[in-house]
C-alpha cells in the first residue's frame, strides 16, 4: 500500500509505482468519486481504447417464447 499527502493547494501525487502499473501519463483526466468513506479516481479513457473489450462475452440470452 502506498501513501501520499494532500498539498497546501489540495493536490495529490500518485506514487510512481502505481503510475507505472496503470500506465498513466501526465495530463490524463480522472473521474473523482466519493464512495462511502473514500475517494476513488477513475481514469477517463478515450472511446477508441474500449473497442473490443467485450469480445468473447456470452450473448446467449434466454428469451420468453412470445419474444422469439
Amino acid at each position: 500500500m502506498e501513501t501520499t499527502t494532500v498539498s497546501s493547494k489540495y493536490q495529490v501525487v500518485i506514487p510512481k509505482k502505481i503510475r507505472e502499473v496503470m500506465g498513466l501519463k501526465a495530463g490524463e483526466k480522472f473521474r473523482v468519486l466519493l464512495y462511502q468513506n473514500r475517494i476513488e479516481l477513475i481514469p477517463v479513457k478515450p472511446m477508441r481504447t474500449l473497442r473490443g473489450y467485450l469480445r468473447g462475452i456470452n450473448t446467449d440470452i434466454p428469451r420468453e417464447k412470445d419474444r422469439i
